[in-house]
């Protein structure tokens, strides 16, 4: 039987390959609005965020540190590609995205226990 820890892992895979794909092959789109890049990468790293959340449960700091690597890895292979170029700005972007998991984790779950707090 499949269970939703499988099918959050399942998902966290095909997002990392969806992902991995999307920013070292060419670009093939116009970016007719400044900075939509950055964009992209904070909701990337958002939802690699809260699917590696669901499907493993680690502590804050193994997460953000894990995926703070994959950030520094991709803009580091970036740089040595001939049609991509790193950027400092983008790495931010992805911590922003793991920030803003984690402080919609923390207000869901402040919200939610002065909910049943109040029910009681």
């Amino acid at each position: 039987m499949i269970t939703k820890n499988t099918l959050f892992k399942l998902a966290l895979a095909v997002a990392f390959v969806v992902i991995s794909y999307l920013v070292f092959s060419r670009p093939t789109y116009s970016q007719s609005i400044p900075n939509i890049d950055k964009v992209g990468h904070l909701g990337s790293f958002f939802c690699l965020s809260y699917l590696s959340y669901l499907a493993f449960k680690p502590k804050w700091y193994w997460l953000s540190l894990t995926l703070a690597s994959y950030a520094i890895l991709i803009e580091l292979v970036q740089s040595r590609l001939p049609y991509r170029s790193a950027s400092v700005a983008d790495v931010i972007a992805d911590f922003a995205g793991i920030a803003l998991f984690y402080f919609c984790n923390w207000a869901y779950g402040k919200y939610f226990r002065a909910a049943q707090l109040r029910e009681d």
